[in-house]
């Protein structure tokens, strides 16, 4: 479903073998959090998807792990940001904002609205309703940062 889903929006995107039970269980006990159904279900079919350079769209399970992890342990940004435990970071923009989904404090994602963190402002922007809407607005250039 997704795959088609990505390639009826564009053709210049592509996938990864699916991710392992292990490697979704790993994003769920390394950070904490219970996995979107929709999300869960992409990374069933693709473990992240990507563009004709090998940039991601959605990143791989390990990125997504590493990348958290940084953004939620890294010291020197205590002092300039607000916490980042809150966040479940799944895609970049390429300029150092992140796309992300809200966590609840019990560690589980109860809304699939995505948002936008602006690197520069701190700032955390509602950007689409799902991972659908974000992946075709993207895509598309409806979605702009």
């Amino acid at each position: 479903m997704w795959k088609e889903y990505v390639n009826s929006i564009s053709k210049e995107h592509h996938f990864k073998d699916s991710a392992t039970k292990f490697e979704i269980n790993e994003i769920q006990k390394e950070l904490n959090v219970v996995l979107l159904e929709e999300l869960a279900a992409l990374f069933n079919e693709t473990n992240g998807v990507f563009d004709n350079w090998n940039c991601p769209l959605i990143w791989s399970t390990s990125q997504i792990i590493k990348d958290n992890l940084f953004f939620r342990t890294f010291e020197d940004y205590r002092d300039i940001y607000m916490p980042f435990d809150n966040l479940f970071f799944f895609s970049d923009a390429g300029n150092g904002d992140l796309f992300c989904y809200a966590i609840l404090k019990n560690g589980t994602i109860t809304k699939n609205d995505i948002y936008v963190w602006n690197h520069e402002d701190d700032s955390r922007t509602w950007v689409a309703s799902s991972l659908k809407h974000f992946i075709e607005g993207w895509i598309t250039g409806n979605i702009g940062i």
